[in-house]
């Protein structure tokens, strides 16, 4: 099974992600950020990943580092269960609506992290939760999963639905990336020999 759990500990917050590729996006994923936590079901819903986190961070400050530093333990938590990739479909995109809002996502398990972000939001907050911290849970992500990640909205106004959307078009081309293409079980997906 593809599996692995990372804990990270550092003077702001303390993470524990435990994560399943072959799961069917069973969640409990708790870190003390409401909203946060609501995009952390459904990326893992959605994804079919199981997960379950645990986070407590220095919110008598903000909610930034519990945020990042949950996107750096996932990213690692990823790595880790895929090990050498051989197998996976490594590429995966999505183009998701929902209500108001499209979202397009493609990315690549290269090792080779980027990030490129193309999503604005009308508003500062969702709620208590600061909408520009959807972009740092990301650029997190793709750093320490080694994705390059390419995320565009091609339309919306609602800040919920434009990060709710976000993330399930996240979610979406995760799961299809990770997944064993059938064709090709026992093989790398790259002519260079490693990943």
């Amino acid at each position: 099974m593809r599996k692995a759990t990372i804990t990270r500990k550092t003077a702001e917050t303390q993470i524990d992600v435990t994560i399943n590729l072959d799961g069917t996006g069973i969640y409990d994923n708790q870190t003390g950020v409401g909203f946060f936590d609501h995009m952390l079901d459904q990326l893992s819903r959605h994804s079919l990943i199981d997960m379950t986190i645990r986070a407590k961070g220095d919110y008598h400050i903000d909610d930034h580092h519990t945020v990042e530093d949950t996107g750096i333990a996932i990213g690692q938590a990823l790595v880790t269960a895929l090990g050498d990739k051989r197998g996976i479909n490594r590429y995966g995109h999505f183009a998701l609506a929902m209500d108001d809002t499209q979202v397009k996502t493609a990315l690549d398990l290269s090792a080779r992290p980027f990030l490129v972000w193309n999503i604005a939001f009308p508003s500062d907050k969702i709620g208590t939760f600061d909408t520009e911290l959807v972009r740092e849970f990301f650029q997190a992500l793709s750093t320490h999963g080694g994705i390059t990640l390419h995320i565009d909205a091609v339309h919306g106004f609602n800040s919920h639905h434009i990060a709710e959307t976000t993330f399930k078009s996240v979610a979406r081309a995760l799961r299809m990336a990770v997944e064993i293409d059938p064709r090709m079980a026992k093989a790398l997906p790259s002519t260079k020999g490693k990943l």
